[in-house]
């Protein structure tokens, strides 16, 4: 179902998952979608993890750019032209939402999964792919004591030389997390990797930081030229227990 959000610069649409079997309250989990937007691939896979126990809330974060409708990719995103023609159109939004408009919107998205029906009190987990996994980063860092899972999945930019790197954020949060690069993904390069690593570890923070190898930046996306079927069930199965290691306890 979509619901309306009232976030930092005005109402944003959010995509609601919830079990299909089961009753009574489940952990929160907020999603957090890629460059291409909130659409049915967004939602299926919303639905895949709510469907192991969870209310999933998947809020389109570009909501200053237009609704889900008026930002829906046009053509075949399946072929490479198809891809690349849809992001000259949706990677320059990535850049428009700086750290600064996107941090009061994160404050927004926890309250408002906090206010759902059939949310569980507690803990809540976040997952992120491509630009979503700095925002999955960011929920950890700004709320501590509210997350305790963060997934990012070809995630790009988590660890750089800006001021506002997520990486440097990481000494504030207490979060489990589990991370799954894509192969020879040139915005988060090997050595992107290894700074995260050590900012992981110099936090004090249990986390699993890997390379997926063979798999291109995008690997969970099935209607994109990207996806890439093992590497999107081996991030399923290593979200799946992080969620429920850290929320079903």
């Amino acid at each position: 179902m979509l619901i309306n959000v009232p976030a930092a610069d005005g109402s944003a649409e959010a995509f609601v998952a919830r079990p299909v079997t089961g009753d009574g309250e489940f952990p929160g989990v907020i999603f957090y979608m890629d460059a291409f937007g909130l659409r049915p691939r967004i939602e299926e896979m919303a639905q895949r993890i709510a469907d192991w126990g969870y209310v999933v809330l998947a809020p389109n974060v570009f909501y200053r750019e237009g609704t889900i409708a008026d930002l829906a990719p046009a053509g075949d995103m399946r072929t490479q032209e198809g891809r690349t023609a849809a992001g000259k159109i949706a990677f320059p939004r990535v850049g428009r939402l700086t750290s600064a408009k996107a941090e009061p919107d994160i404050d927004a998205w926890v309250s408002a999964l906090a206010g759902l029906d059939g949310v569980k009190p507690g803990p809540i987990g976040t997952t992120g792919y491509c630009m979503g996994a700095r925002l999955a980063v960011r929920t950890a860092n700004l709320h501590p004591q509210k997350v305790a899972a963060c997934g990012g999945f070809h995630g790009g930019g988590l660890a750089t030389d800006e001021a506002d790197s997520p990486h440097l954020g990481l000494v504030n949060a207490r979060a489990r997390f589990v991370f799954g690069h894509a192969d020879k993904d040139p915005s988060m390069t090997p050595e992107a990797v290894a700074l995260l690593g050590k900012a992981l570890a110099d936090s004090g923070l249990e986390a699993s930081n890997e390379i997926y190898e063979g798999a291109r930046h995008g690997y969970t996306m099935a209607d994109t030229s990207a996806f890439h079927d093992a590497a999107t069930e081996r991030h399923f199965q290593e979200l799946r227990t992080l969620l429920d290691s850290t929320l079903k306890r």
